[in-house]
């Protein structure tokens, strides 16, 4: 019971941190005049991508042997995996409820389309580097990930300068909320002080989690694949249910598919350079299942040119085709 009550008190840490970075970065994305093509595939996902992205780094460099290495490559391959499923899910379940019908999302198609196009591309060559031998040919794929983000950064900030769009609708900064204009140096400040909360946090939850899985008989991947990205991203997709309320289906959307960008390069990249990256049959299923819906979706979007929310309830179709698998590895 302490175990798990360590476990919690962790995630609880993780996304105080999470609530205060994703805060602190669509200020940023005032002050740098961005619009929400970048504020939500860029900022706002990196922001909602952050535990997932400090939990794999302190369980690779400060938890040695294969426990440490099972829970950093679980929180890696869990983070796209929820992402592309399960959350997907989660925002065609909200839409229909909010507008209680299945009418077309009003998206930037070519915000979309870009999206889930690097997803496919640069989450196939991490899976694809789980195959190849040689160490020194897994850093090119390394390079090439990283490589890959810059790139879609680049071409996203690009698009979306100067666009006027939604940014009446922040909340007030959290540190500084009785000002309309905070100052630059208080939103970095934030931002700052998050991250140190979120590091902390994924500390307490990388030791905590091994423990409550050696307790409960439990692989700590299968731990790391389904509690940890459901338990800390999940919650911060709340953030685009209530931009799906709003109307604003590009900002929910892009959420979740530059959170997924972020998940499928950056950080199968510290994955492929730090551990052996050999890849279990339930990663690998994981991988190919995500893969397959992120499929179904750009398909949608080249046919129609936009999204309907029926078609993302098929992501809880794969995620549950996952679990089912669990279930059967475990029996």
């Amino acid at each position: 019971m302490k175990d798990v009550f360590f476990l919690v008190l962790s995630l609880g840490i993780i996304l105080l941190g999470a609530d205060l970075f994703t805060n602190g970065v669509e200020w940023l994305g005032k002050k740098l005049n961005l619009g929400d093509g970048a504020v939500g595939s860029v900022l706002a996902a990196v922001g909602t991508a952050l535990p997932e992205t400090i939990i794999p780094i302190i369980a690779i460099f400060s938890h040695s042997g294969a426990a440490g290495q099972d829970v950093g490559i679980g929180a890696i391959l869990g983070a796209p995996f929820m992402l592309g499923t399960l959350a997907l899910f989660v925002i065609g379940s909200a839409v229909f409820f909010f507008r209680r019908s299945n009418r077309a999302m009003y998206i930037n198609c070519q915000v979309m389309l870009r999206d889930i196009r690097f997803f496919l591309l640069v989450y196939s060559l991490a899976i694809i580097a789980s195959f190849i031998p040689v160490y020194s040919l897994k850093l090119v794929v390394v390079a090439v990930l990283l490589g890959a983000y810059i790139t879609y950064v680049f071409k996203t900030v690009r698009s979306s300068y100067g666009a006027v769009d939604t940014h009446e609708d922040l909340l007030p900064c959290y540190f500084a909320k009785r000002s309309k204009k905070p100052s630059m140096l208080t939103i970095l400040s934030q931002i700052l002080f998050s991250v140190l909360i979120i590091v902390a946090g994924a500390e307490l939850f990388v030791s905590s989690v091994q423990e409550v899985s050696l307790s409960a008989g439990i692989p700590v991947l299968v731990l790391s694949l389904i509690i940890t990205p459901v338990a800390t991203e999940l919650p911060e997709k709340f953030n685009s249910i209530l931009w799906a309320r709003r109307g604003k289906d590009t900002l929910a959307l892009g959420n979740i598919t530059g959170a997924m960008v972020f998940q499928s390069s950056v950080i199968p990249a510290l994955g492929i350079a730090f551990t052996p990256w050999v890849l279990e049959p339930l990663a690998l299923i994981s991988a190919l299942l995500v893969l397959g819906s992120a499929a179904l979706q750009y398909f949608f979007l080249s046919k129609n040119r936009t999204l309907f929310p029926a078609g993302l309830l098929l992501g809880g179709v794969f995620y549950g085709l996952f679990i089912l698998s669990v279930i059967r590895n475990m029996a």
